[in-house]
């Protein structure tokens, strides 16, 4: 029997749990689950952002300027929500918590 993927890497939940560093959501997050969520795809709560702002986390719009950058990044990554998120890392100096490999073909800093 296959184990089930981690949900977040080792690391990365290390970094979470340490709170030396805000942790920041992306709105392409919210938006990319609620998506997922609306088309059965994710099991997710409805009250999602009203979880995250209770829990104080740092809620990240998405800007003209990211919007600016996606269309500059290099072809890696084909899908939309990951590139703006890259351009959000990239444009604001965030670490990215990912497990896409792909993804770490751009100059940005990633965590796992």
């Amino acid at each position: 029997m296959a184990s089930e993927p981690e949900r977040i890497g080792a690391r990365a939940r290390k970094a979470l749990e340490e709170g030396d560093e805000p942790v920041v959501v992306s709105a392409v997050n919210v938006w990319e689950v609620a998506i997922k969520r609306r088309l059965g795809k994710l099991d997710a709560p409805p009250d999602l952002l009203a979880q995250l702002e209770r829990a104080g986390v740092d809620l990240l719009p998405v800007t003209a300027r990211h919007g600016d950058r996606v269309g500059a990044l290099p072809m890696h990554h084909r899908d939309p929500f990951d590139r703006l998120l890259i351009a959000q890392a990239e444009v604001d100096g965030l670490t990215l918590v990912t497990a896409d490999a792909e993804i770490a073909k751009y100059e940005i800093l990633t965590l796992w």
